[in-house]
């Protein structure tokens, strides 16, 4: 580690700051003395905000059917060989009631942007969810929709909505997305949840095609500006069926390093260790959440659909990162000195709806 390394990390540490050129220039120098040093202080920061609790959140994947065409996506729309499934409202019910009696407290309904789901059928879902597990929050992640949507969805009792930004470079974004997407769309979609009062989260793939330090150093700043209560980040990760088949995966090296220059920024966020961590490496949710992590997805879906599911080849989906072995994530976490949390893992202070 150089001595300018030392003094960005030393400058990140003391405000949570950088400039967008110092942050393309950590990520530039970066080390495995630099990486490490971030990870030792993104740990402390997390133990100081959370303790050593990790927060649970049962997955469940509504549905495989898309409209839109992302050029990364294992299901966009043109993928004719992809499998499609959509989950019944008697489905999610059961799996959220399976998940509660597993000991989650918070359950995340993802899927594509199915037209299927309406307002008047997303709403009807959440109010029984809530009615039916009152100290439970529900998080969708259902991507882009109107304001009237959100409001209407936010009213029905939906808590937190996660809506990957992707890149916060405009440039990018087309390069990634079908010209009918937008980024202004999507940062509107974003200023609308916040508006709402959901807690909101963002994210961006890490390594994704045309991906420079330039272009993650503005993801950086805008997380640092919109304060987002959750960030998802994940290593890319290509799928045989879509236009970037051949372009390399993103590296876990560098996942972990922004997981901790992201917990540095912000150190109440609540900050995943994806399934794609656990995907390119066997103990990669372990090391997220070392690097600064404190959340984890098991999924929830029916066994029979989660192949289907599938964003990125060779997504795991049964065994140690799914809701029923519990007992075998438990003690996954105990082994790194941490505990499996049952509650709702709001953010810090944050006001539940």
């Amino acid at each position: 580690m150089t001595g300018r390394e030392k003094a960005l990390v030393s400058k990140l540490e003391k405000e949570y700051s950088l400039s967008e050129a110092e942050y393309a220039e950590l990520i530039t120098g970066r080390d495995g003395e630099t990486a490490s040093r971030l990870a030792d202080l993104a740990a402390a920061k997390r133990k100081a905000v959370f303790g050593n609790a990790v927060y649970t959140r049962g997955l469940i994947e509504i549905s495989s059917i898309c409209k839109n065409n992302c050029l990364y996506c294992g299901i966009r729309r043109d993928n004719a060989e992809a499998e499609r499934y959509r989950l019944t409202e008697e489905e999610i019910l059961s799996c959220a009631a399976e998940g509660h009696t597993l000991g989650f407290r918070t359950f995340v309904l993802q899927g594509g942007e199915d037209p299927y789901y309406t307002d008047e059928v997303l709403c009807g879902i959440v109010r029984k969810l809530k009615k039916q597990h009152p100290d439970c929050a529900v998080t969708l992640s259902m991507g882009e929709r109107s304001p009237e949507s959100y409001r209407a969805l936010y009213e029905a009792g939906a808590d937190r909505y996660l809506l990957r930004h992707e890149t916060a470079d405009a440039g990018h974004y087309a390069k990634l997305h079908p010209k009918e997407m937008s980024f202004d769309n999507r940062m509107r979609c974003l200023r609308d949840l916040r508006e709402t009062g959901y807690q909101v989260g963002c994210g961006f793939m890490v390594g994704s095609p045309f991906q420079t330090p330039e272009t993650l150093a503005k993801d950086l700043k805008f997380i640092e500006t919109f304060r987002p209560e959750m960030c998802g980040i994940g290593p890319f990760i290509p799928h045989r069926n879509t236009p970037f088949r051949d372009e390399p995966a993103g590296t876990l090296e560098l996942t972990l390093f922004l997981l901790s220059v992201i917990r540095l920024i912000l150190p109440e966020v609540l900050l995943p260790a994806t399934t794609a961590l656990g995907t390119i490496h066997p103990l990669g949710r372990e090391m997220g959440i070392r690097a600064g992590a404190n959340v984890v997805m098991p999924n929830l879906s029916p066994v029979g659909v989660r192949k289907k599911y599938e964003l990125y080849d060779n997504k795991i989906c049964t065994g140690e990162e799914s809701a029923q072995c519990r007992g075998c994530l438990e003690a996954r976490m105990t082994s790194i000195g941490c505990h499996l949390a049952v509650d709702r893992g709001d953010a810090p202070g944050w006001k539940i709806n």
